[in-house]
């Protein structure tokens, strides 16, 4: 497939899965009415509506502070854990059953927790994602490490090649096929954790506006912020993870041979047999 038809192949099929959706939203509307699902053109009117208003600007910063401060927070400590438990055993021995009891509570507990401790603003909310987003990274990043070549390791060691070049050629590469889902995974909680922290805290961000559009029975209203939640995870998974997904799973792990530089071939080989210098 040549490189044309694949970048279409990559518009097009995700277009048809978003078409699909709308489709589907415009059918139970025909089936159930306005008061299961509310149609398409009410919501986009009740989009405009909130555009008009100025709450979506507001609403939206505060969301994306929540969110994306959050996730980056929980990468950045759990790919630093899970980096340094791959590489010293006792400590990822030590780290893997924490990192597992912090997975498997529930996020609404940390929601809790968090305005306990740091009050129902923005910090609790941050700090929410941050907690629950981090033991999945660092568990794809201790298995990706554990998962290494050994052969790979022993010959950086030999030919002594520099921590950047141990890092950029053979540790990230290595880490693709783990660390490149959990990194959508992450994305995904820390939209989830966030509007929940909002609908719980003070009532900022889109969570507080959709709490807000529910007690007025405002459905057309809810589902527009559910729609414009629904963008965002979209747009924020391609701007901040595309490019680095896509590098992380075109840079495969090199072969010892591919960083050692090879002898030159000879300037006129044989016809019958290729033969090095």
């Amino acid at each position: 497939m040549t490189g044309w038809r694949r970048r279409a192949a990559a518009l097009i099929w995700p277009t048809l899965g978003i078409a699909a959706l709308l489709m589907v939203w415009a059918l139970v509307h025909h089936a159930y009415g306005a008061l299961v699902m509310p149609s398409l053109a009410d919501t986009a009117a009740a989009f405009q509506r909130i555009a008009v208003s100025g709450a979506l600007i507001n609403a939206l910063s505060s969301t994306l502070l929540h969110a994306v401060g959050g996730v980056l927070l929980g990468i950045a400590v759990g790919f630093a854990l899970g980096l340094a438990g791959g590489l010293i055993v006792p400590l990822g021995a030590a780290l893997a059953p924490i990192a597992s009891i912090i997975l498997a509570i529930p996020p609404i507990v940390w929601v809790v927790l968090s305005f306990l401790w740091f009050g129902v603003g923005g910090l609790g909310a941050l700090i929410t994602v941050a907690i629950t987003t981090m033991p999945v990274i660092f568990a794809a990043t201790l298995q990706g490490i554990r998962a290494r070549d050994p052969l790979l390791a022993e010959m950086a060691t030999v030919f002594r090649l520099p921590w950047r070049s141990r890092l950029f050629r053979i540790t990230l590469p290595g880490l693709a096929t783990v660390l490149a889902p959990a990194l959508t995974t992450a994305i995904a909680i820390s939209w989830k954790v966030a509007l929940t922290a909002e609908v719980l805290g003070d009532g900022s961000g889109i969570g507080g506006r959709f709490a807000e559009a529910r007690a007025h029975l405002d459905l057309a209203e809810a589902m527009a912020w559910i729609a414009l939640v629904a963008c965002l995870v979209l747009v924020v998974d391609q701007i901040s993870l595309g490019s680095l997904r896509r590098w992380l799973l075109r840079a495969q792990p090199a072969s010892p041979s591919a960083l050692i530089e090879q002898p030159a071939r000879c300037a006129a080989p044989p016809a019958a047999t290729e033969r090095r210098c």
